[in-house]
């Protein structure tokens, strides 16, 4: 899709249609929801970029996994250049998700996050 903000709620809406096919709570649904926005926003910002972002979703047992490529290219297309991926960032994405990264090499960006569902009674 292309790197625009406006698009990030299609990526929200499909975690958040996946994890509800895995099962998750409403509460671990919105979760995945604040992740996906989180680490979405740190490949193309608030104002959106140049290039476009591929969003790669895997449905396992218990839990979500996305993998996020940013093809960015020009000035700042590192993740270590975005505000969005400060330490409050960093801090949120660990509250509500059980594995995040992000990281940029051979001209890319990309993230990865988990979360499990929550073991049921």
């Amino acid at each position: 899709m292309p790197a625009t903000p406006q698009l990030m709620r299609v990526a929200r809406l499909t975690a958040a249609g996946l994890a509800s096919r895995l099962g998750f709570s409403f509460d671990e649904i919105e979760d995945v929801k604040i992740a996906v926005d989180e680490l979405c926003f740190a490949l193309v910002g608030t104002r959106g970029r140049e290039g476009s972002l591929t969003l790669v979703y895997r449905l396992e047992a218990d839990r979500l996994v996305i993998e996020g490529t940013g093809e960015l290219p020009g000035p700042g297309a590192g993740a270590e250049a975005n505000p969005a991926t400060t330490e409050l960032s960093s801090r949120i994405l660990s509250a509500v998700v059980d594995e995040h990264q992000v990281d940029s090499r051979d001209g890319a960006t990309r993230f990865r996050l988990a979360k499990r569902r929550a073991a049921t009674a």
